[in-house]
């Protein structure tokens, strides 16, 4: 929402000053179709030439997520916490082959699925399931264990990230390709070089809008989006340090309760449920 809002306060303020001090409309909007195609048109086959059609897609995703926000809001973490509640305390309680039938078929466990939104998250539930499994196969050394996770979660952020610097190459090049535009545009207006003082003015109004706009939609709306998206991408992968974060406090023989407290510990702060309402939440739970 809040990107909408911004983008609003951009239109309003420049285009609205622009008319204050005196400038017209008519030249942009006489202009601005066939620039809007050359400046659009070659940024979209630049972006599909250097990109893969998967990339392509995701980009597309990626616009939609940076406008809807981040994934993760604090009552997941609250359900994350009690997951890995609710499977650290049968671990230690009753060995890992009480927790065969969960981590073999997640989709039908009676524990995950007490957290459908968590369930249908693929990363978190390869993350969590296969970070049992090394424990299944002895691989329980709380460094290696840390590399191994961190090298996974690294994999994933930058899998995530691609539509972010996919779209920051375009905000790099779009001031260019204006420029490019705008050149075009005096290339035309050369040809009239016969023509009256006022028709030439207006042809090279024209061409101008071909620089403005390269500019304008490069640092005011395709940068944003590229860095809220980058952004956006970081704090929801801070859901997934959580979970190695106690899948390593369990390696160390902490409790259940200190294993949920240290990854309690390390949820983004505007996001972080109390240690009160985590043990509401926990009392709330389902017994495993």
């Amino acid at each position: 929402m809040n990107i909408i809002i911004g983008f609003i306060l951009v239109m309003a303020l420049v285009f609205g000053g622009f008319l204050l001090s005196g400038g017209e409309m008519g030249p942009i909007l006489h202009a601005l179709p066939f620039e809007g195609m050359m400046i659009g048109g070659a940024s979209l086959g630049a972006f599909i030439a250097a990109n893969s059609f998967a990339d392509f897609g995701a980009t597309i995703k990626g616009l939609i997520k940076a406008l809807k926000g981040p994934k993760w809001k604090q009552a997941d973490y609250i359900d994350l916490l009690n997951l890995m509640y609710g499977l650290t305390k049968i671990y230690q309680r009753d060995g890992i082959l009480a927790l065969d039938e969960h981590i073999e078929n997640p989709h039908d466990s009676s524990i995950f699925s007490q957290f459908p939104k968590i369930q249908h998250d693929h990363h978190a539930i390869d993350l969590i399931t296969d970070s049992f499994r090394m424990l299944a196969l002895q691989f329980d050394d709380p460094f290696q264990t840390e590399d191994v996770i961190n090298k996974k979660l690294k994999k994933h952020h930058h899998e995530v990230m691609v539509p972010a610097h996919a779209l920051q190459v375009v905000a790099d090049g779009l001031p260019a390709i204006g420029i490019v535009a705008a050149v075009l545009g005096v290339i035309k207006t050369m040809g009239s070089i016969d023509k009256p003082p006022a028709v030439l003015g207006e042809m090279i109004g024209g061409a101008l809008v071909g620089t403005f706009l390269g500019v304008f939609l490069a640092y005011c709306f395709v940068a944003p989006l590229s860095g809220r998206l980058g952004v956006i991408e970081d704090q929801d992968g801070a859901f997934y340090n959580v979970i190695r974060d106690i899948f390593i406090a369990i390696l160390q023989e902490h409790s259940p309760t200190i294993c949920v407290e240290i990854g309690r510990g390390n949820i983004p702060t505007s996001l972080q449920p109390s240690f009160y309402e985590m043990e509401e939440a926990r009392q709330e739970l389902t017994p495993a």
